[in-house]
Formats: C-alpha cells, sequence, structure tokens
C-alpha cells in the first residue's frame, strides 16, 4: 500500500456502535467549541506573566505589563472557599434513616471508616483540584471507584497498598454531554481518555476473550496507514489532540472514549440502558456492561458556579471579570506609554537642523527658521490609577468576594455588632456557593464512596479510631456489614465560621438573660442551650446530660481516695516510727 491512497474507512471497518459513540462525541464536542476558547483565554490572563500570552497582545502599546488582579481574586476565592469546606478534621457527619442507622456504634464506625478513607486516598488533595476547576472554569466534575492497589516484588512477595472507595478529578476538557439536557444526571456522558499502548494491552489481556483480538487489529491498520502516501475520509478517525490520523496512529498513544448512559445498538437492535461501553480509536468496542453502580446511573458528579438557563454548562465567578481584566492592563499600559512620551518625548524637528544626538546636553544648530520642539502628551492619562483601583473594587465585589476576606477593614467606625452585620451581608454570595458546592457535590461524591465500599467489600478492613474517652488510638477490624444502614454522610464544613461566630454570640447573650431575669430563665432550658453551644462549636464531646455533675462527683471521690490514703500513710509511719 506504500504510496498509494488509503481509504481508512474501508481499512478500519468500524463497529456501528463504537462510530455512533463517536459520532456523539464530536457533535458534543462542537457545541461546546466557543465555551473552551472561552476559557482558554481566562486561563491565560491567570497565569499570565505579561500581556504578550493575552488577548491584550494585540494592542500597540511598548509596555506589556499585567496586573493580576484575576490571579488574586482566585487565589482569595480558593483559599477562602477550602477553608469554609474544610475548616477542621471531622467536616463530614451520618445522618441516620431509621433507628439502626442512629445506633452510637452504628454512626461511630461509618463515620470512622469514612474518616480513614478519606485521610488515605488523599481526599483533600482532589477536592484541592475540584474547587480549582469550580472557579476557573465554573463547573468541576467528579467520579468514584473502588480501588484494590498491590505492589508485586521480585521475589514474589506482595504488598497490600491501599484499598477502598477513591474520588477522581475529571477535567473539563475531557468529559462532554448533551448541552440542553434537562439535567446533568440524565444526560449521557463521554469521557475521554489518552493512554499507551502497553497499558492497553495489559487491560484488554486481563479483561474477556472477546476483546483481545481488538489488539491485534489496532496493530495492522496502524501499520497499513503508516505505510500509506495519504489517507481519505480520516476525519471522523482523528483523535483530539492530533494534527492527523498518521500523526496518531504513529504515536505510542490510544484515544479510549467512555460512554456512560443510555443508547440504542442499531446494529443489534438492542436498547442498552444505563450502560457503560468503552471504545477505542473511535472505531472498536473494547468494553459494553451495564452500570455497576447501586445509584441507578454512572456516579459522575458535576457542580457549577452560576447555573445557566437550559444550558448544563455554567459560569464561573471569574467568566464576567476578564473584559474588566483587560481593561486595567489596557489603561496600565497607556498610562506607562504616556509617562514614557512624557520622559522621553518625540521630537519636531522644522526648518534647517544638523545631525545632533538626543542625550543631556546636547548641542543642537539650528539653520534658518529652525526649530526643535518636543510634542508632550497630555497628562491626563497619568490619572489612569483612579480608574484602574475602582476597576479592581467593582471585580472584587462581582467575584463575590469582598476585601474583608482577605484582613482589609473598610473604612469608618463601627461597633462590634455592625461589623459582624456588615461581614455576614458581605459574605453571603460566598457562604451561599460554599453551600452550593458542599450540598450539591462533596454530599453526592461522599455517599457514591460509601456506596461503593458497601458494594465491594468482601473481606474485613483495619480502620484506626480514637478513643474519646481515654484519647489513646485504636485499630478496630470491620466488615461490610458494620457500615451498611440506612441514611446519608453530610458534609458540615461550608456552614460558614461567620454564620457559626453569630450564632454562638446569640446563644451566650441568650445564657446570659437566663441568669440575669428570672422570670424569663425559668422558661429557658439550659441544657438546651449548652448542646447548642457544644454542637456550633463543632465539639459534641464536651456535652452530656449533667456531665458537670458526674464529673464533680468522680473528682470528690477521688479526692477522698487521696486523703484516705494519706492518713493510711501517716499511720503506717507513725507505728513504724519514722
Amino acid at each position: 500500500m506504500a504510496g498509494r491512497t488509503l481509504d481508512v474507512e474501508s481499512l478500519i471497518i468500524p463497529d456501528r456502535l463504537a462510530a455512533d459513540i463517536a459520532s456523539r462525541y464530536q457533535e458534543w464536542q462542537g457545541l461546546r467549541s466557543k465555551w473552551i476558547e472561552e476559557k482558554k483565554e481566562l486561563r491565560n490572563y491567570v497565569y499570565a506573566t505579561d500581556t504578550r500570552t493575552t488577548s491584550n497582545a494585540k494592542l500597540p502599546w511598548k509596555n506589556s505589563t499585567t496586573t493580576p488582579k484575576l490571579t488574586q481574586i482566585y487565589d482569595n476565592l480558593k483559599a477562602n472557599y477550602t477553608a469554609a469546606l474544610f475548616p477542621n478534621r471531622k467536616w463530614m457527619h451520618w445522618e441516620a434513616d431509621d433507628r439502626t442507622g442512629s445506633l452510637k456504634t452504628k454512626r461511630d464506625t461509618i463515620q470512622a471508616y469514612m474518616e480513614n478513607k478519606v485521610r488515605q486516598s488523599k481526599f483533600r488533595t482532589v477536592a484541592d483540584k475540584l474547587i480549582d476547576d469550580w472557579i476557573l472554569y465554573g463547573n468541576a466534575f467528579a467520579t468514584v471507584s473502588f480501588e484494590t492497589n498491590q505492589t508485586k516484588l521480585i521475589n514474589g512477595e506482595v504488598i497490600p497498598g491501599y484499598v477502598g472507595p477513591k474520588v477522581h478529578r475529571i477535567s473539563p476538557f475531557d468529559i462532554v454531554f448533551n448541552p440542553i439536557a434537562a439535567d446533568f444526571a440524565s444526560s449521557p456522558k463521554i469521557i475521554k481518555s489518552i493512554v499507551s499502548m502497553g497499558t492497553l494491552k495489559k487491560l484488554l489481556e486481563d479483561g474477556e476473550e472477546k476483546y483481545r483480538p481488538v489488539f491485534d487489529r489496532m496493530i495492522t491498520n496502524r501499520a497499513a496507514a503508516m505505510g500509506s502516501k495519504s489517507l481519505a475520509k480520516d476525519e471522523a478517525f482523528i483523535a483530539d489532540g492530533f494534527s492527523s490520523l498518521q500523526h496518531y496512529y504513529g504515536s505510542d498513544y490510544v484515544e479510549v472514549l467512555t460512554f456512560y448512559g443510555d443508547i440504542y445498538d442499531t446494529e443489534n437492535q438492542i436498547f442498552k440502558e444505563n450502560h457503560k461501553i468503552e471504545i477505542i480509536d473511535r472505531a472498536y468496542v473494547i468494553a459494553d456492561e451495564p452500570i455497576a453502580s447501586w445509584l441507578g446511573s454512572a456516579p459522575i458528579f458535576h457542580i457549577g458556579w452560576r447555573d445557566r438557563p437550559d444550558n448544563i454548562y455554567s459560569m464561573g465567578p471569574l467568566d464576567n471579570l476578564v473584559g474588566m481584566q483587560y481593561r486595567i492592563d489596557h489603561l496600565e499600559n497607556l498610562k506607562a506609554d504616556v509617562f514614557d512620551q512624557i520622559a522621553f518625548p518625540i521630537l519636531k524637528i522644522a526648518g534647517d537642523v544638523e545631525e545632533f544626538d538626543y542625550q543631556p546636553g546636547e548641542r543642537i544648530y539650528l539653520g534658518e527658521e529652525g526649530d526643535v520642539a518636543p510634542l508632550v502628551p497630555d497628562s491626563t492619562a497619568l490619572n489612569a490609577d483612579f480608574q484602574i483601583q475602582i476597576l479592581e473594587n467593582k471585580m472584587e465585589e462581582m467575584a463575590g468576594a469582598p476585601r474583608q476576606a482577605m484582613g482589609i477593614r473598610t473604612p469608618g467606625e463601627k461597633t462590634a455588632f455592625e461589623v459582624q452585620t456588615l461581614e455576614n451581608s458581605a459574605s453571603r454570595i460566598f457562604q451561599h456557593k460554599s453551600e452550593k458546592f458542599s450540598s450539591e457535590f462533596l454530599e453526592d461524591v461522599l455517599n457514591a464512596m460509601l456506596e461503593a465500599a458497601r458494594r465491594n467489600m468482601n473481606t474485613s478492613d483495619l480502620i484506626r479510631v480514637l478513643d474519646d474517652e481515654t484519647g489513646v488510638l485504636l485499630f478496630k477490624e470491620i466488615t461490610k456489614e458494620d457500615i451498611t444502614a440506612k441514611g446519608k454522610l453530610v458534609p458540615l464544613g461550608a456552614r460558614h465560621f461567620a454564620e457559626r461566630a453569630l450564632r454562638v454570640q446569640n446563644l451566650q447573650q441568650l445564657l446570659s438573660i437566663k441568669a440575669s431575669d428570672q422570670s424569663i430563665g425559668v422558661h429557658l432550658s439550659g441544657k438546651e442551650i449548652a448542646r447548642l453551644i457544644a454542637e456550633e462549636l463543632g465539639e459534641d464531646k464536651i456535652f452530656g446530660e449533667n456531665i458537670a455533675l458526674q464529673e464533680q462527683a468522680k473528682t470528690q471521690e477521688s479526692a477522698l481516695d487521696f486523703e484516705a490514703d494519706q492518713m493510711e500513710k501517716l499511720q503506717i509511719d507513725a507505728e513504724m516510727g519514722l
């Protein structure tokens, strides 16, 4: 075939189902092409060191300074969202739906298991990247799997690794879906991944027997395509990130498209509901099976920052600020260019003037009617600092990141109550978005991790538990039954600390009213106030019914025991003449 035009379609002979999925991938990828360009422009501004890599590069200014305001807002939002979502070690809680699930032993076991798995699987590291996507792209995607990792040494010894549920970030550029579906959960999804030939060969060998011949077909196709001078009808088979099919076939990588959802197999005339289908080279099916999750759909989750009507792709907090960043850089470089022209002005030369060097102390010899004069620009442009400051303040407010979040105090004298009220009001957008990320995304991810553990655990697992009474670190062996109960995990971290501090302050005032006015105090429950204060502080262990009386009794008992021991010691010493 060398030197001849090769008809790729007749060579590859794609599976009909694989061709349908590849066609759908191309369609959905094309629908979001404008969105991808907008996100790339935003990303360029956030990570820019000068304007040469941004859309400001087309302006004819000599200076190319960029003021990283978008970057500062991005860093500010990320730091504050992370602090609000994960304020302490115990940021999630088990809520039972029946009596069995509400038992203390069951609740403590489920929470301890998930706390261990969250720590061991580096959940916080993945969550940090998801918050990045949420702020930068306005959309974050995650999925959950059950991992059973182990390392086999040369001598045959097997070292066990992490076993349990794990969350994975999905790049917003690697997943496509129907953007006008009713919601993300009901839309089919296709995830793109790039793997090496060796990795794919191992996966196929470990899989079902019927999929192993696919690898041989891939090798044959690559050899034939690379020996051909040109390819016809190859557009449908060009993988993303490769300039041509020959470029793709000449690499050591394979594109894998994984479909999740409902699809009609026209070749076999079968409707496949809630299926996971993997295709390679946009031509061959290598896996086709029902989704194993008990959730009723694929364990793939999405969260948007600002939802759009009739479009699943959400806006991010920085999307509307790109134009203002463009304006800030424009004014900054305009001001710098004007300052340069004032310091080194353009010279107007009229009449007969001898050649001269433009430098301090230079003598210029003028002929008849000769003249040399600087063209000094209007210095009004130097006042651009005021406009820049106004734009920067607006950007912070519009992103839901008030300056108080950075510890900067607003001008004017205020009482403590006024400060608290202003902080709460200024942070409402931030609190709303934090709660949205927590309740609509983290909660689903955590419960999917618990579901994966219940479905896949077939042996006991060892977790570490801290004994609340003794403070001793214990190791407990649990089984599938120990973590099976009706209920759900709820992340509590998004309850913003300013809101919580206000509630604690109000409870303290209520407690002082109860102590000062008995006519009111007799109608208020001291036990309930104490319980609420402990709950709001996140320290449930400090509350217990009549716990102070029990502790006082134990203290008195210890004091009496100590006094008896001392008396007995003195009596023994007296008898021995000491």
